[in-house]
C-alpha cells in the first residue's frame, strides 16, 4: 500500500474541492428519510404546530452540530472524521468503540435503510414482492460499492448530478404545492391544542435525525478534500443549512396538500402530495417515485464514499487490521474497506425492515455524535495551541445545547424502547472486550490523529 503521506498525515489523495463537498454532505443527508418519516412524525404528534416544531428543533440539532463540527474538521482534517476526533479528544478506546459501532451496528444499517426506501419505490413501476423488495435493496448497495471502488472522483461526479437533480426537483415541489388548488390553509388548524407531550416529542425526533444524518458524513471524507481549512467549515455549514431550508419547506409544503390524519397513513408521503398537484396531470406520484429513487441512489452513492473511510481510518491508525487500509494502486480508493461496508450493508437489508435499520441506525450513532462535540471542549484545554482556521460560533452555547439535545433523546428512547435501545448499545459495549482482545493479543499500538506512525 502507498506510504506517502501528506502535511495532515493523510495516504489518499485530495480530490474533493468546494461544490463537491457540499455534494456530498447534502447528497448524503437528503437520502430517503425525508420521503417517509414526516408520515409517521404526523401520525405521533398529530398536529401542525408540534409536527413543525418537532422539525425545527431537529434542524436546529443539526446545525449546532455543524457548527462545532466545523472548528474539528479544520483542525483536524482526516479520514474518518468523528473517529478522528474521538480519537484525540479522549483516546482509542472510545474511538474504537464507534468505529466498532460504524462496523456492526451504523454503517449497514445506514446503507440497509436507505437502499430499501429505493426498492420500495421502484414498487411504483414494478410490483415486488418484500422478499423481491430486500433483493434489489442489496443490488443496490453492491452497486453503489463497485462505483465507489473505481475512485472518489467517479463517485464525487455522481454525487454532484444527483445532488443538484434532487434538491431542485425537491424545492421546485415545496413551491409549486401552493399553486395546487387541493392545497388548504385548514390542514393547518388546529395548529396546537393542548399542552406539549416531550416524550412524543422525543421519540418523533429519533426519526426526524435519521433524516437531517448526513450533516456529519463530510468529515469521514475529511482527508480527501482540498484546501480543508476553509473548505470543510463552509461545506458543514453551507450544506446543512441548505437542507434545514428545504425539509421545513418540503413538511409544509405536505401538509398544505394533505391532511394530517391522511398523512399520518400515507406510506410514501412524497408521491401521495405530488398526486395532487394539477401541473403533473396525474402523473405526480410517478414523477416524485423517480426523484426518490435518484436521491437514493444519490446518498447510498455518499454513505459508500463517506462510512469506509472510518474502517480505513481505524486500520490507519492501528486500532484494526491492517490489510483494511490498503489503498487501491490503480484506483487511489480504501478498496477493501469500501468492499467490507459493501458486504455488510448486503447482509443487513437481507434480514431487517425499513423501521429496524432506521432505529439502530441513529441511536447507535448518536452517542458519538455528542462524544465528537464534547472533544471541543476537551482540545480547546489540552491542545490550545493546536491551529483553528475556524472556531466555533456561539461557543460553548452552540455545542452545549447540541450535547443537552443529544442526551436527552438518548435517555429518552432508553425510557421509551429499552428493549431495542438496550440491544443497539450492548452491541456497542460488547466492543470493549474486543478492544482490549484486540490489543491483547497483538494489535499495534495505536497511533495519535496527527502522529504519523
Amino acid at each position: 500500500m502507498s506510504s506517502q503521506r501528506d502535511a495532515w498525515g493523510e495516504r489518499l489523495p485530495r480530490h474533493l474541492g468546494l461544490g463537491s463537498a457540499i455534494a456530498v454532505l447534502v447528497g448524503s443527508t437528503i437520502g430517503s428519510g425525508i420521503f417517509r418519516v414526516p408520515a409517521g412524525v404526523a401520525g405521533q404528534l398529530h398536529q401542525a404546530g408540534p409536527v413543525l416544531l418537532a422539525w425545527v428543533v431537529g434542524g436546529l440539532v443539526a446545525l449546532f452540530g455543524a457548527l462545532t463540527y466545523a472548528e474539528l474538521a479544520a483542525a483536524l482534517p482526516r479520514s474518518g472524521g468523528v473517529f478522528a476526533y474521538i480519537l484525540e479528544g479522549f483516546g482509542p478506546l472510545p474511538a474504537f468503540l464507534f468505529g466498532w459501532s460504524e462496523l456492526t451496528v451504523i454503517r449497514a444499517s445506514a446503507l440497509g435503510a436507505i437502499s430499501t426506501i429505493f426498492a420500495e419505490y421502484l414498487g411504483y413501476f414494478i410490483e415486488l414482492s418484500p422478499l423481491q423488495v430486500r433483493w434489489v435493496a442489496a443490488g443496490a448497495v453492491l452497486l453503489v460499492g463497485t462505483l465507489n471502488y473505481v475512485g472518489v472522483s467517479s463517485a464525487a461526479v455522481v454525487m454532484n448530478l444527483t445532488t443538484i437533480a434532487k434538491y431542485g426537483a425537491l424545492a421546485a415541489l415545496a413551491l409549486l404545492a401552493f399553486t395546487a388548488g387541493t392545497g388548504s390553509a385548514g390542514h393547518f388548524t388546529p395548529a396546537w391544542q393542548g399542552g406539549l407531550n416531550l416524550s412524543l416529542m422525543g421519540t418523533a425526533l429519533i426519526a426526524i435525525m435519521w433524516t437531517y444524518d448526513g450533516w456529519a458524513d463530510l468529515s469521514f471524507v475529511g482527508g480527501e478534500v482540498k484546501n480543508p481549512a476553509r473548505t470543510l467549515p463552509l461545506a458543514l455549514i453551507l450544506g446543512t443549512a441548505a437542507i434545514v431550508l428545504v425539509y421545513l419547506l418540503l413538511n409544509v409544503a405536505y401538509i398544505w396538500l394533505v391532511p394530517l390524519p391522511e398523512m399520518a397513513g400515507s406510506k410514501l408521503i412524497a408521491a401521495t402530495a405530488a398526486d395532487r398537484i394539477p401541473l403533473f396531470g396525474g402523473a405526480g406520484g410517478a414523477v416524485i417515485s423517480g426523484i426518490v429513487m435518484l436521491s437514493c441512489f444519490g446518498a447510498l452513492t455518499g454513505s459508500m464514499i463517506t462510512g469506509p473511510r472510518i474502517f480505513f481510518a481505524m486500520a490507519d491508525r492501528g486500532l484494526f487490521f491492517r490489510a483494511i487500509a490498503r489503498v487501491s494502486p490503480r484506483f487511489q480508493s480504501p478498496s477493501v474497506a469500501i468492499w467490507l461496508a459493501t458486504a455488510l450493508g448486503m447482509l443487513y437489508v437481507l434480514f431487517n425492515d425499513f423501521q429496524q435499520l432506521a432505529d439502530k441506525f441513529i441511536l447507535g450513532i448518536w452517542p458519538f455524535y455528542a462524544l465528537a462535540v464534547a472533544a471541543v471542549f476537551v482540545l480547546r484545554r489540552t491542545r490550545p495551541d493546536m491551529p483553528r482556521p475556524y472556531r466555533t460560533w456561539g461557543y460553548p452555547v452552540v455545542p452545549l445545547l447540541f450535547l443537552v439535545a443529544s442526551v436527552a433523546m438518548v435517555v429518552n428512547a432508553l425510557w421509551t424502547d429499552p428493549v431495542n435501545t438496550g440491544i443497539t448499545f450492548g452491541i456497542i459495549l460488547v466492543g470493549i472486550p474486543v478492544y482490549y482482545l484486540w490489543r491483547t493479543w497483538g494489535g499495534p499500538a495505536p497511533a495519535t490523529v496527527l502522529g504519523l506512525d
